[in-house]
């Protein structure tokens, strides 16, 4: 098989597992990029344009939810937004919306940031993110807050902010997301579920808007659908298992290590 088929499959089934965990599937997958040679511009898009291949992995794990979704929209109401089932409708709704403003200001941001760095100091500012990552899901997994069920207005706008702030390499969407979630008084469960149907639209947008604007710079059409192929496959036969180590592993921890490891083979090649 050509080396570029290879890489392509093994950078998408990083991606397809990457993505269910909370340490940054966009920054590492743009690490292992950055350490095959590939500019710090086309590392970028190329991971942000493999959650398109999860994303659908998402859709289809979570059909019976989306298709839940879809028969509540015909019954919501201005006046009962954030009662009963209406709730996470609207949730999810207002969640995409201030996700997609603010993700496509930090994408702005990102371009202008990446292009002025080298790839050296690209690693080392997504080490620094993939720490601050680790010390926020610390902090929102050991305090001790009030529980509560359904989502309000004030959720949706924090954790619609978070998941677009989160297109930035090193910061973890699940791990914001669900840190959010956790710190506004949902349970783990509720936070993870929330958390991965709302990343659907947000990957989907996010992949697409660095294809429009980058494009697939030298990866070929081939290597791109196999790992979109790779992505969407070991995505849909991990999801479950690994939300539920999720649910049971200090994953912050393992997003300080790798950080700091990224910072130092950073600094190395600066």
């Amino acid at each position: 098989m050509d080396r570029s088929l290879v890489v392509a499959l093994v950078i998408g089934a990083l991606q397809g597992i990457f993505e269910w965990l909370p340490i940054s599937s966009e920054g590492n997958i743009t690490i292992a990029l950055s350490a095959l040679g590939r500019s710090p511009e086309t590392a970028v898009a190329f991971a942000l344009f493999l959650h398109l291949g999860t994303a659908l992995s998402a859709t289809v794990y979570y059909r019976d939810e989306l298709r839940e979704i879809i028969w509540l929209l015909p019954q919501w109401r201005p006046g009962r937004a954030f009662e009963g089932e209406q709730a996470v409708v609207s949730f999810l709704a207002i969640g995409t919306l201030v996700s997609g403003v603010v993700g496509i200001v930090a994408y702005a941001t990102l371009e202008e940031v990446v292009s002025a760095l080298t790839g050296g100091a690209v690693v080392v500012s997504i080490g620094l993110l993939l720490i601050l990552t680790g010390v926020f899901q610390r902090v929102s997994t050991h305090l001790n807050v009030d529980r509560r069920t359904d989502p309000d207005a004030i959720d949706a706008v924090l954790v619609g902010v978070a998941q677009g702030v989160a297109i930035l390499p090193g910061i973890s969407r699940s791990g914001m997301t669900t840190g959010t979630l956790l710190l506004r008084g949902h349970d783990a469960p509720d936070s993870f579920r929330y958390s991965f149907v709302l990343s659907i639209p947000a990957a989907v947008g996010g992949g697409l808007l660095a294809y429009l604007d980058t494009g697939l710079g030298t990866v070929t059409p081939a290597a791109a659908l196999v790992s979109l192929t790779a992505a969407c496959v070991v995505g849909y036969a991990t999801i479950d298992v690994l939300i539920r180590i999720v649910e049971r592993v200090s994953f912050w921890a393992v997003c300080v290590g790798l950080g700091g490891l990224a910072m130092a083979g950073g600094f190395l090649v600066l």
